[in-house]
């Protein structure tokens, strides 16, 4: 099937359009746009304009603010503790990602908790801001409870996503950007969109069991923590699920666990727990970024197992994703995802999402 092909000025300005016409303060608007539009420009589709329905809901219901900005209540020299003031993510994230790079420029290290918080779209989205300042970014989120944790058949735990950004030389980077599930919800939803079975490891039934249907993920199941099974290292997963809630949740007194509320419920507010942290690398030994541009290659230049198939460090499929985006002159949308926007800006009135150009899969 054709995809459809979208300019990046395009989506950001149909999503302003459609904040816009739920009321939201013009800024925030522009600041979603630009996380989930860098999400699908990076090929993180689960987390770009199929996410936009997400936060017009919460906005339509009131159940998140629609204008403010976000507080600090605490801070010393390095740390501080931020009132997101029931925002969208992106708002408060911005806050305070801007307010640990600054701390780290002054003292070397910035570590904001806040709390009162919401969706905020891709984690690299942050991470990689302190890597225009050339520091190291970090960030990580609690979620709605979506991943069932090992041994058990209860949805506990939020995909709890960790990203972080080192600079290497030239405009080099590693970042990682992941989930502490197995994968994240959305790309869940988009096989079942799609109509696809997804992988052994993904998910698993009402009962705790594996399952390749994302019917049963999504109606009653649940994700698999990173490394699927306990066999397989699950476990794992799940401990580093716990440590963003350490960060995130319990560290800046937000809700946590099974105390946030469902996903796409907007009955109460979601309260979530985030992390943000930058570190000047020059507050320790000299040369950093010459190292980081050896280790990034040392693994890049390893001969392959597979032909065709080179060793990639985390941040290079993005790039190559990028590169694509470059290529065809704007960023390739599955057809569904387009038309189920369309149909959410036709409800709202406003200009629908230019569909003009395709290019086959």
């Amino acid at each position: 099937m054709a995809r459809y092909l979208v300019s990046r000025s395009d989506v950001h300005q149909f999503i302003e359009r459609c904040m816009k016409a739920v009321g939201a303060q013009s800024s925030h608007g522009s600041a979603l746009a630009k996380v989930l539009v860098e999400g699908d420009y990076r090929g993180h589709y689960s987390h770009g304009l199929n996410r936009l329905d997400i936060y017009l809901k919460d906005l339509e219901t009131g159940i998140c603010a629609k204008d403010g900005e976000p507080l600090i209540e605490k801070s010393t020299v390095a740390t501080a503790l931020v009132n997101g003031n029931n925002l969208i993510g992106p708002v408060v994230g911005n806050f305070c990602m801007d307010l640990a790079i600054q701390k780290a420029k002054d003292v070397g290290v910035g570590w904001v908790s806040a709390y009162g918080s919401n969706h905020y779209g891709i984690a690299g989205f942050y991470s990689m801001q302190a890597l225009k300042h050339s520091l190291i970014g970090i960030t990580c989120t609690n979620t709605s409870p979506l991943v069932v944790p090992t041994r058990g058949k209860k949805c506990t735990l939020g995909t709890n996503p960790i990203s972080v950004a080192a600079p290497a030389l030239n405009g080099d980077s590693f970042v990682l950007d992941m989930a502490t599930s197995a994968v994240a919800l959305g790309k869940i939803e988009v096989h079942q969109r799609h109509g696809k079975k997804i992988p052994v490891g993904w998910g698993c039934d009402s009962k705790g069991n594996g399952t390749t249907d994302p019917v049963e993920v999504l109606k009653g199941g649940g994700l698999l923590p990173l490394g699927g099974n306990e066999a397989a290292g699950g476990y794992k997963g799940y401990g580093l699920s716990l440590m963003v809630e350490v960060f995130g949740g319990i560290l800046s007194g937000s809700l946590y666990s099974e105390n946030i509320r469902p996903w796409k419920e907007t009955n109460r507010v979601a309260n979530l727990g985030q992390c943000f942290i930058a570190i000047n690398p020059n507050c320790f030994a000299s040369g950093f970024e010459e190292r980081m541009s050896d280790l990034l290659k040392i693994h890049r230049s390893l001969e392959q197992s597979e032909p065709g198939l080179p060793v990639l460090v985390p941040g290079d499929p993005e790039v190559l994703h990028i590169t694509e985006c470059e290529h065809h002159g704007g960023i390739p949308y599955h057809v569904n995802v387009i038309n189920f926007m369309n149909s959410v800006a036709k409800d709202l009135g406003v200009n629908l999402i230019p569909t003009n150009r395709t290019i086959d899969p």
